[in-house]
C-alpha cells in the first residue's frame, strides 16, 4: 500500500472537509456547500480541487449526484499512519466492531446471529464513536454515495435530529434513510429520486431509530 500522496494546503483542506462531513453527518457535502464553506466564488472552484484529489487517488467522483464524493479506502489508511507518528499509544488502539448482515424480525440489532463477522478499524476514522458496521442493501441512499454492499459505521442511538442519516426499523425491515419530523409526522427520506418518503404513524406502526451513521466504508474495502 503506498503510502498518502502529497496534497496541497487547500486540498488538504477540502479533503479534511469532505472527511468530517461524512463521518459528522454520514454524507459527504455539494460541490456549492464545500464554496461556501471554504470562500470560493462558485462551485467551479470546488470541482477543480476534487479533481485533483481524484487524480492524486485520495477520493473518488460518482457522475450524476450532488453529493457523489467517496473517500477511498487506501488514501484513509495513509492518512491514518502518517497520523499514527504523534498520536499516543492509546489513540492508537483498533476498534473491534461487529459487522451485521440481515436482521432478523423483531430480534436485537446486535443480536449473535446477526453478525457475520468482526473488522478492526481505526477510530479516527470516525467523529463518533461506531458500535457496529451495517452492511447497506439496496440504492435508495445513492445520491449521497451510499450504496449496495457498503459498509456503514453506526453508532447506537434511540433519537435523532432532523437531516441525520439513521439505522430505523420499521416493522419486520431494518432501513437506512435520512430522518425527518415535522407537523406531519416522522418522514424516512431517501436519496433517490426512484424512491418515495415513508410517512411514519407513530400510533400505529411499530417504528424505532437503531442508531446514527457515523462514516462510510466502501463494501470491496472489506471484501
Amino acid at each position: 500500500m503506498q503510502d498518502q500522496p502529497k496534497l496541497t494546503a487547500r486540498q488538504q483542506q477540502i479533503f479534511d472537509l469532505v472527511r468530517n462531513a461524512i463521518a459528522s453527518t454520514g454524507a459527504p457535502p455539494t460541490r456549492a456547500e464545500i464554496a461556501a464553506e471554504l470562500g470560493f466564488k462558485s462551485a467551479n472552484a470546488a470541482e477543480e480541487h476534487l479533481q485533483a484529489l481524484a487524480r492524486k487517488g485520495m477520493l473518488e467522483l460518482v457522475g450524476g449526484t450532488s453529493r457523489g464524493i467517496r473517500l477511498k479506502s487506501d488514501a484513509l489508511s495513509a492518512l491514518n499512519r502518517a497520523r499514527q507518528i504523534q498520536l499516543p499509544i492509546p489513540a492508537l488502539a483498533q476498534l473491534t466492531l461487529p459487522l451485521i448482515g440481515r436482521v432478523a424480525a423483531g430480534a436485537p440489532i446486535l443480536a449473535q446471529e446477526h453478525i457475520e463477522q468482526t473488522y478492526a478499524v481505526e477510530p479516527s476514522l470516525f467523529a463518533s464513536r461506531p458500535d457496529y458496521l451495517l452492511r447497506v442493501k439496496g440504492m435508495s441512499m445513492k445520491d449521497i454515495g451510499i450504496l449496495d454492499g457498503d459498509l456503514l459505521a453506526v453508532q447506537s442511538a434511540k433519537e435523532a435530529r432532523n437531516g441525520q442519516i439513521v439505522v430505523a426499523r420499521l416493522g419486520d425491515e431494518v432501513t437506512v434513510k435520512r430522518f425527518k419530523r415535522g407537523p406531519a409526522g416522522i418522514q424516512l427520506l431517501p436519496e433517490n429520486a426512484d424512491f418515495e418518503p415513508i410517512l411514519i404513524d407513530e400510533r400505529t406502526e411499530q417504528f424505532a431509530i437503531e442508531g446514527l451513521a457515523v462514516g462510510l466504508i466502501r463494501g470491496r474495502g472489506f471484501n
